[in-house]
């Protein structure tokens, strides 16, 4: 391990004994939000800690058992120990170095999923229920809730657009990934002749702002729309004024929420979406800035990137950031995205690794 990485986590016990005098304070247990940040703070470091001081015992380890190669009679059970300890300490240094990764805090959150059909007409909008289709079912093979905020039909029963709001743990960090382009291959059900049409979707990912933070909105930048809902959604539907629509005049940015029949509850929907599109607008600004020397392998979400490809015909899934085949359409589409998912979140993992080694 190089000198400058073990000096980091020295530095992180020194925070981690900070974080257990902090924790034994009394006083800090009548601050419930400090509390629970520096509880949070001293799990994490606690764990990482605790990692490091496995890896220093390996370390010792190895050093007693190369000694012992000396003997004879000890020779091969050294030799035994060093393979294990050499194991685990790659093992170990890989896990150490990855806790040192930059975390998003966006990551744990929930997160909104804003799918919008493209080029194609008709069989674009039919693509976009088919995504919809699968991050709903992937969200429930996680256990996660989700809701339909705001939807917007198409003639023959796929969606101009749709935002779907996804609850569950670690929701955002698993989803970022699928901002961007997706396009599909395949014969419309409209296609006569048999022929192959190419049509595409863009879909962006949003964290949900927490309810604990102040956004200062200012009243006379908003204007607030109420409307009749369209389309399914239940008994209420077109009896009661509940929609809400609301604009950010000194951006054009507009969210709406015809999901609950309550005009109240409708709107706090729309002012959390509008929030979090505001917060995605902020990021994207500030991340282009900062990128303008260094682009990320998987990309800035950018919705005018072209992510991903859906070829029918040959069953086959392309994802064009990391060069990911896999020919499991099929089953993808169903909401199994774990591979795809995991090979992402793999990639991100290996560019910031070796930023960190480079100094970048």
């Amino acid at each position: 391990m190089k000198p400058s990485l073990r000096q980091q986590f020295e530095r992180l016990a020194l925070r981690l004994s900070e974080l257990d005098a902090r924790l034994a304070d009394p006083g800090v247990a009548t601050d419930i939000g400090r509390l629970r940040t520096l509880a949070k703070e001293q799990a994490e470091a606690a764990g990482v800690v605790a990692r490091f001081r496995r890896y220093e015992q390996r370390e010792k380890d190895r050093a007693a058992a190369q000694e012992l190669l000396a003997d004879p009679e000890m020779a091969e059970m050294a030799r035994d120990e060093i393979a294990d300890a050499d194991a685990d300490l790659a093992r170990l240094s890989g896990e150490l170095q990855a806790a040192l990764l930059p975390r998003d805090a966006d990551d744990d959150r929930n997160a909104f999923i804003e799918i919008r059909a493209g080029t194609g007409g008709d069989e674009s909008a039919l693509f976009a229920a088919d995504l919809a289709r699968m991050y709903l079912r992937y969200a429930e093979r996680q256990g996660w809730k989700t809701e339909v905020l705001s939807e917007s039909v198409s003639d023959l029963g796929g969606y101009k657009e749709l935002v779907l709001r996804i609850e569950g743990e670690g929701a955002y960090g698993r989803l970022r990934f699928e901002s961007g382009g997706h396009r599909v291959q395949r014969v419309p059900a409209t296609e006569a002749q048999g022929r192959i049409h190419t049509s595409a979707c863009t879909v962006a990912v949003l964290p949900e702002p927490d309810e604990t933070e102040e956004v200062q909105l200012n009243p006379s930048e908003l204007r607030i729309d109420t409307f009749r809902a369209s389309g399914a959604g239940g008994q209420h539907v077109n009896k009661t004024d509940s929609a809400i629509r609301i604009t950010h005049l000194p951006t054009g940015l507009v969210a709406e929420c015809q999901d609950d029949r309550s005009q109240h509850r409708n709107k706090a929907k729309a002012m959390a979406v509008l929030v979090a599109r505001l917060r995605d607008k902020e990021r994207t600004e500030r991340q282009a800035r900062e990128a303008a020397t260094r682009k990320g392998l998987i990309g800035s979400g950018d919705r005018s990137d072209r992510i991903r490809t859906y070829n029918f015909p040959q069953g086959r899934l392309t994802d064009h950031r990391i060069n990911l085949t896999l020919y499991k359409l099929g089953i993808v589409m169903d909401g199994d995205l774990d591979d795809v998912i995991g090979a992402l979140r793999s990639a991100r993992v290996t560019e910031q690794l070796a930023a960190l080694e480079t100094g970048a």
